[in-house]
């Protein structure tokens, strides 16, 4: 994508973020994969104050185009792009229930089929690491080796798609799911699928949404 249109898609995901409640403030981050790097959200930026021309543009090893300074976590970004070809928009929010669900250093397990969207049985935790370090790059690339999304450690929630429409349904998705898990939680013990239950779902997907379920 064009460095132009890559700022113009960043601001947009970013406002709609921001208007559904997912980010706030300067927490959390949205970027969109350029020819040469990436269009990212700006350090210390706001979705309710932000435009395209605002969006900071970079290289994946951090050489900056134009004036804005990107997000203080733009290597994670740059990390997952490396590692996910299909990769097209990263978001990264510090939403009320993936944030709380990270705080217990727990995944999201797999109590509810609508899992499976983020490419397995469970969405993992990653540990703790102190953010916009290499280390927190590699923490969170590695957790997305075969999943579209995962809980930081006593942080936040990163994820990974091909397109910013599908990136932001499925940040609103995660932090649903994550809500719903911990109000059960608060109930009682959830009853979790067993593997041969999410296997059954995942096939259902195939036809019912192809290639939502398992990417």
């Amino acid at each position: 994508m064009k460095n132009a249109d890559a700022r113009r898609a960043v601001a947009d995901a970013y406002w709609r973020l921001g208007d559904r409640g997912l980010i706030v403030g300067s927490s959390g981050n949205v970027s969109v994969r350029t020819r040469k790097g990436m269009a990212i959200t700006p350090s210390g930026g706001n979705p309710n104050d932000s435009g395209p021309e605002t969006m900071a543009v970079t290289t994946l090893d951090g050489v900056v185009s134009g004036k804005a300074t990107p997000s203080s976590e733009w290597a994670m970004h740059a990390a997952i792009y490396r590692l996910k070809s299909d990769a097209s928009c990263i978001v990264h929010t510090h939403s009320d229930a993936c944030t709380a669900l990270a705080s217990l250093n727990q995944p999201l397990l797999g109590f509810h089929y609508m899992v499976l969207r983020f490419g397995g049985n469970d969405v993992p935790c990653t540990p703790y690491v102190t953010f916009g370090t290499d280390s927190l790059a590699e923490a969170a690339a590695a957790a997305l080796a075969d999943r579209s999304a995962c809980l930081l450690g006593n942080h936040g929630m990163i994820l990974h798609a091909g397109n910013v429409d599908t990136a932001v349904a499925d940040a609103v998705l995660l932090e649903t799911l994550c809500r719903q898990y911990l109000l059960a939680l608060s109930a009682g013990t959830p009853r979790l699928l067993t593997p041969d239950e999410m296997d059954a779902a995942r096939e259902r997907f195939k036809s019912y949404a192809p290639g939502r379920a398992n990417r």
